[in-house]
């Protein structure tokens, strides 16, 4: 099958000569959240993520451009259908762990985690998988989602926090750290009933690599565990993101939609306005069954002048 996507990490001077190549050869460049540009020619897309840097280009022209300009002109060497030569690891079986919503107000904490081999992660590869902060419309992350389901070899759970009971884990662990990292030991050890011969899972650094250790070793949970910052770049965890983010988008739908307010995302006045929206409708201690009540949110919700939370959204 053709490639219609490829990614591949940058450096910052790449980044900057891709770009130039782009101009001359009169892509139209625009804004798109996340990137550092984006440029379009024809049905070829070029967009390249202030994450990494990372370049992602998309479109029925995808190989081309990439065996005859980004290979040769920025890259310097042929990686495409040579992954599994430059990075073994990502092809190699084991579980790819990450979370959604830990900066949401609204909304649960959702740890996901899969499981990919050499052949599900190929395929994953060539379906264009990335990681879901890059991925702006619910619809594709959950076209992404039914993908990956329906991927041979490929094993998933999915742990959903709701708000009440995030509240409740928050003010018994006192920390969001050791609160991520009791729910990515619970997706590892639920994956590892599946798959106990699975000899690693990786996952993005949020804290000290021992946080996590720790609850493993509460759960009496035996498997190396590696921890490294840009994790996403590995589909197994690319994986994990896009199927967290699917339950935590449907999540935010179906409660915007029974409560009869529009729930938003990330953190701005909007979420503000949101919230006092569900004290008006349905009191106070309607807060607590949609939010994260840690955040200094709760105190301007609730119009309270101090700080009121030991986060930010």
């Amino acid at each position: 099958m053709p490639t219609n996507s490829y990614t591949a990490m940058l450096s910052p001077g790449q980044a900057d000569t891709l770009r130039a190549v782009l101009e001359q050869q009169g892509f139209e460049f625009s804004e798109k959240p996340y990137t550092i540009y984006a440029a379009k020619k024809g049905k070829l897309n070029v967009s390249v993520y202030q994450k990494g840097p990372k370049v992602l280009v998309q479109g029925k022209e995808t190989e081309d451009f990439v065996r005859f300009t980004l290979e040769p002109e920025i890259l310097g060497e042929a990686r495409l259908g040579y992954e599994e030569v430059h990075q073994p690891d990502m092809f190699e079986p084991h579980f790819g762990i990450d979370e959604s919503g830990k900066g949401d107000y609204f909304g649960p904490l959702v740890i996901a985690g899969a499981y990919t081999d050499a052949a599900s992660a190929r395929a994953l590869l060539d379906a264009g998988i990335m990681d879901s902060k890059r991925i702006t419309s619910a619809a594709r992350i959950r076209k992404l989602s039914k993908l990956i389901r329906e991927t041979p070899g490929i094993d998933h759970v999915v742990v959903s926090i709701g708000p009440e009971r995030y509240n409740e884990l928050y003010r018994s662990f006192g920390n969001v750290n050791r609160l991520l990292a009791w729910g990515h030991a619970r997706a590892i050890a639920r994956l590892l009933e599946k798959r106990p011969d699975c000899p690693r899972a990786l996952s993005d650094q949020f804290a000290r690599p021992d946080v996590l250790k720790r609850a493993l070793k509460q759960l009496g949970v035996a498997i190396e565990l590696q921890q490294r910052t840009k994790a996403e770049s590995d589909l197994a965890v690319a994986a994990a993101s896009i199927l967290a983010r699917e339950r935590f988008v449907d999540w935010m739908d179906k409660t915007s939609v029974a409560g009869g307010v529009e729930l938003p995302l990330g953190a701005s006045q909007a979420v503000i306005d949101a919230g006092k929206q569900v004290v008006e409708r349905h009191g106070a201690d309607a807060l607590g069954r949609v939010a994260k009540l840690h955040f200094r949110t709760t105190g301007r919700v609730l119009g309270d002048s101090s700080p009121g939370g030991t986060e930010s959204a």
